[in-house]
């Protein structure tokens, strides 16, 4: 059974939060505030947050750019997972990904299914590794990340979680960059 290991300390990571919306704005982003309170209220950094358009390259081109930057860890998008047209986040952080991370989409949608039923199926929530960072694609509304947060992230993002997480295998992200090979 999972556990916290009190003996280790905690290790707070940073974080940037992009909301994927042709209609919030910093004022109504109730997805972006939900996930903000619970990184900062878990201890860790909140170090970059912004809003962009339903528009495949400024999705790639803002989450890539956080990839790149030394005290992001984890990006998390919210919003743009499901099937209309303008829904086009996994689209775009697709072939950002060096590894896709099918155990995410897989819990997600358990944790999902026993609050919204069948209806869990209309969201592509996926996650990945790109430039040693992890990346979570969450659905756009704050019940979802709620439930990323408090049923996934929230344990995954804490060193002291047993018996294993995220953050204990940050270093090595990036080893095979290290050994030359890709």
């Amino acid at each position: 059974m999972p556990d916290l290991n009190e003996t280790r300390p905690f290790v707070p990571v940073g974080i940037a939060v992009l909301t994927v919306s042709d209609t919030r704005t910093t004022a109504d982003d109730k997805s972006g505030d939900t996930l903000a309170a619970r990184i900062r209220d878990a201890g860790h950094k909140l170090i970059a947050r912004d809003i962009v358009k339903d528009d495949r390259q400024a999705i790639y081109n803002r989450v890539k750019s956080w990839t790149l930057q030394d005290d992001i860890d984890v990006v998390i998008t919210t919003g743009g997972t499901g099937f209309t047209g303008r829904d086009v986040t996994p689209e775009a952080l697709l072939p950002l990904f060096e590894k896709t991370m099918d155990g995410f989409s897989a819990v997600f949608h358990r944790i999902s299914y026993d609050k919204i039923g069948t209806s869990t199926i209309q969201s592509r929530a996926t996650g990945g590794v790109a430039n040693a960072t992890f990346i979570f694609v969450l659905p756009g509304s704050p019940g979802a990340c709620k439930d990323a947060w408090d049923g996934i992230l929230r344990d995954q993002l804490d060193y002291r979680h047993m018996p294993c997480n995220f953050v204990e295998i940050m270093p090595r992200l990036d080893e095979h960059l290290r050994r030359g090979g890709k």
